[in-house]
């Protein structure tokens, strides 16, 4: 096996040569970014026709006074949160489109960032509504709320919904978000479903543009129902095919390091499930006491005819408890899911990999199966120490075996000796600018990193990220 000193040996050789331009075209987006845009496209496309709704049922000359003016801002809010609520649960969905194009992490970026709009412009629309009722019947805007919630129809169930939204919207917060266990994240996102259906009712009772309009309605129930389907499809339908079709079971669970252990799974056809290196699945094993979780855990070495395998670091009781799983085993998953495969490199085949963490996971299998030889392909590993090294013996054979470059960052991060550094990384690897950079780790490093990578002149488009966070 190859040492530190041999690797370095060789990336001494490789400093000596000229960068070559790789093959594509610099500064292109991939694939990935491509789909990403036209999801964002598809979604603000629906803006204006939400726009369009609120302005057919309006009466010219209506909005003569500020009671109106706050009256009809409560009503584009609530038709805008509405709108973005139906969204975010479409991208809760797992299509596997968005999932495998466009990627998991981003659709859920933008689910996080979505959500955000949604709380804000769902609580805009009850204040301004209140505010407008209040001044165009000259009352206090709290005994005004008071009537609005308890004698108009249904909008006491569109109160819980709310409330559920904002409950939801707290958690989703990254101070709040860190501090749950993902078990407890997970559920309380499942009021969303709640709200979305409260919220629905209301505005068949109340709203306006859709309590005078049959096709609204029309149109309305048809979005709701089509984004329902995806849901029962996607998550509940598919999974549980794949899972009686497959039959996955543990073969065995093997200690790899401190806390960290290594699942090996058996199945039957599980070449038909096209699962690429990089891409994770969502597992549930169903053994005592673990059967209500599903967890999201990246297949840590490419996937086989008849095996997979996933690496679990102990963060919390349940992933503690996985090191304890008997072989036998029966698992249900969902998946596979991602867009952090080689795909993303397109025809470059001068790869980057820098893993942190648990984010060696999808690395290693990418490490394995990346296409290229000698020094296209080159691993960054960072770890507070050598016991943090996961996988490391199994890295430094595939090493050796394809002639990749493999450098472990080992030690505590100090002002000033960050080894992922923008000059570090055009230090150790002078043609930086023109290699396709795949990037996993915990969300602070992996912004970190993903910032110091555009100080030392990669182009966005080049660097493919997978960030682990909930």
């Amino acid at each position: 096996m190859p040492t530190a000193s041999a690797t370095s040996t060789r990336a001494a050789r490789h400093r000596g040569r000229p960068a070559a331009r790789p093959p594509g075209l610099p500064g292109v987006p991939g694939a990935g970014a491509l789909w990403e845009r036209a999801l964002l496209l598809v979604i603000w496309s629906g803006v204006p026709a939400v726009l369009a709704v609120w302005w057919q049922n309006t009466i010219p000359g209506s909005l003569r006074g500020p009671g109106d003016w706050l009256t009809a801002s409560g009503r584009i809010s609530g038709l805008l949160a509405a709108y973005l609520l139906l969204v975010l649960v479409a991208l809760m969905a797992r299509v596997p489109w968005l999932e495998n194009r466009v990627g998991s992490d981003v659709v859920a970026r933008h689910h996080r960032k979505l959500g955000e709009y949604t709380v804000a412009l769902a609580v805009a629309h009850a204040v301004l509504i209140i505010l407008g009722y209040a001044w165009q019947a000259g009352t206090n805007p709290v005994s005004e709320g008071v009537t609005v919630v308890f004698d108009y129809p249904d909008v006491l169930l569109s109160a819980v919904a709310l409330v559920l939204l904002v409950l939801v919207g707290v958690v989703s917060a990254r101070a709040v978000r860190r501090k749950l266990a993902y078990e407890t994240w997970y559920h309380v996102h499942l009021l969303v479903y709640v709200a979305m259906g409260l919220a629905f009712a209301h505005e068949f009772a109340v709203g306006a543009d859709f309590s005078a309009s049959a096709r609204n309605r029309l149109l309305w129930s048809g979005a709701h129902l089509a984004v329902a389907a995806a849901v029962l499809v996607f998550r509940i339908g598919l999974p549980l095919r794949r899972s009686l079709r497959h039959r996955l079971r543990v073969a065995r669970v093997v200690r790899e390091g401190p806390g960290v252990v290594s699942i090996h799974l058996t199945g039957r056809d599980l070449e038909l499930l096209n699962a690429e290196a990089g891409q994770f699945a969502r597992w549930r094993f169903l053994a005592p006491g673990q059967w209500w979780q599903s967890h999201p855990y990246s297949f840590s070495a490419a996937p086989g005819a008849g095996t997979l395998r996933i690496t679990v670091k102990d963060l919390g009781a349940s992933s503690a408890s996985l090191a304890r799983l008997r072989p036998g085993t029966r698992v249900w998953f969902e998946g596979p899911y991602g867009a952090f495969t080689a795909r993303r490199a397109g025809r470059n085949r001068r790869v980057l990999l820098i893993a942190g963490g648990a984010g060696i996971t999808p690395i290693r299998a990418l490490f394995e199966t990346l296409p290229g030889r000698g020094s296209d392909v080159i691993l960054l590993y960072r770890a507070s120490s050598e016991a943090d090294l996961v996988l490391h013996r199994e890295l430094q054979a595939i090493a050796q075996r394809r002639g990749f470059g493999l450098y472990p960052l080992v030690g505590p991060r100090a002002a000033g000796t960050d080894p992922l550094a923008a000059g570090q990384l055009r230090r150790m690897v002078p043609d930086l600018a023109h290699r396709e950079v795949f990037l996993c780790g915990p969300a602070g490093m992996t912004e970190s990193v993903t910032e110091q990578l555009r100080y030392a002149g990669v182009a966005q488009g080049r660097i493919h990220t997978e960030a682990f966070e909930f």
